[in-house]
């Protein structure tokens, strides 16, 4: 029994010693730990301006950086050993040099000129984009007040800061509907100046009958003159807003960031945002070869049906209809097959977009 005793008192003081040797482990790696944390703050506070500048300029090589690989991605994207004027069909959609050299010829046509009446409602949207812009930042900062004065009980003022918030509502909602009107209008120009550019060629020197009958590149011209180029005008309007609008934005608050935050905080913000953005661009899906795809079902769709009433009295007098239902049959349910993979892949992208931008923003304190 003594010898129970003796042995149980000697494994409290073994464990007992133990824990004294943890114990002072631990707080000596805390000590430490706390005195690099110390070190790197009072190092930082020295030379806060010259980190702040590194940074900026770190950002700065970046961007440079993504420029050039853009730029270097579209020249080697450049078909070799092919003719500049060649318009055969191209493997999909892609971003390289011909694609600007044929925006730069579509962009002579929409917009003819400086002085032309498209120019001048460019320069009215990107106005009202700014406007649109300040008047944002503007409500944001009232809702800021308008919030503090509720916390803190303030009765007056938070009436007041609702007062200025209804005012405000007026001019913000006239610039959206402003906004709104130009970007149709513009597409309505778009589309009467492709439309009329379109005409003037296919109705000269009988190209309508040589693309009909003697070419067989282009089956269906018809659906491209009457439906491709509208869904491209109004694309290019929204285009537009789309660049310019995320564009200025991003300026605008990240000065403001940058005022209340400091560089280094919003330097961690764009790190987090550039690595999401990064997910996205690998995980996504090709939609621009995806749409591309579903344009050219459309047409074909659209061809078996002009077809179809064009040759309506050899089909009925040769009772060709079944044949050309199967035909019409299976172009459609082409696609329709590709329309639900696109929308299947949609749900996916979707869950993973709003997964990043709301979850893990908002894990991120963004």
């Amino acid at each position: 029994m003594v010898a129970a005793v003796n042995a149980d008192l000697f494994v409290g003081a073994v464990v007992d010693r133990i824990q004294d040797v943890l114990y002072k482990r631990v707080h000596n790696f805390k000590r430490q730990q706390l005195a690099v944390l110390t070190r790197a703050v009072v190092l930082y506070a020295r030379h806060q301006k010259a980190v702040q500048r590194s940074i900026i300029a770190l950002v700065c090589v970046g961007l440079i950086d993504r420029l050039r690989r853009v730029v270097k991605l579209a020249k080697s994207k450049r078909q070799p050993n092919k003719d500049a004027n060649d318009t055969g069909p191209r493997r999909g959609a892609q971003l390289d040099k011909q694609f600007f050299e044929n925006m730069r010829r579509l962009m002579a046509i929409v917009i003819p000129g400086l002085l032309s009446k498209e120019f001048g409602m460019l320069v009215a949207h990107t106005v009202l984009l700014v406007v649109r812009t300040f008047l944002s930042v503007a409500v944001a900062a009232l809702d800021g007040q308008i919030v503090s004065s509720l916390v803190r009980l303030r009765g007056r003022e938070f009436l007041l800061g609702i007062a200025k918030w209804m005012g405000m509502a007026v001019p913000a909602t006239l610039t959206n509907s402003l906004l709104g009107y130009v970007q149709t209008m513009l597409a309505i120009r778009f589309r009467q100046n492709l439309t009329e550019h379109v005409h003037t060629k296919y109705l000269a020197n009988n190209t309508y009958y040589s693309v009909g009958n003697l070419d067989d590149r282009i089956k269906n011209a018809d659906q491209l003159i009457a439906v491709d180029v509208a869904k491209f005008a109004n694309s290019l309007a929204e285009i537009y807003s789309n660049l310019a609008k995320p564009t200025l934005d991003a300026f605008v608050y990240n000065v403001q960031l940058a005022r209340s935050l400091g560089v280094e905080s919003l330097f961690g913000i764009m790190v987090i945002i550039q690595m999401s953005m990064g997910m996205l661009r690998v995980l996504a899906p090709p939609f621009g070869q995806l749409v591309a795809q579903e344009q050219r079902l459309e047409g074909d769709f659209y061809f078996a049906h002009s077809r179809l009433i064009e040759h309506a009295e050899e089909i009925a007098l040769y009772r060709g209809h079944e044949a050309e239902k199967r035909t019409i049959t299976r172009r459609y349910m082409r696609l329709v097959r590709h329309v639900n993979r696109i929308f299947r892949l949609n749900v996916f992208y979707g869950m993973l977009e709003d997964f990043i931008v709301k979850y893990f923003w908002g894990a991120a304190g963004l």
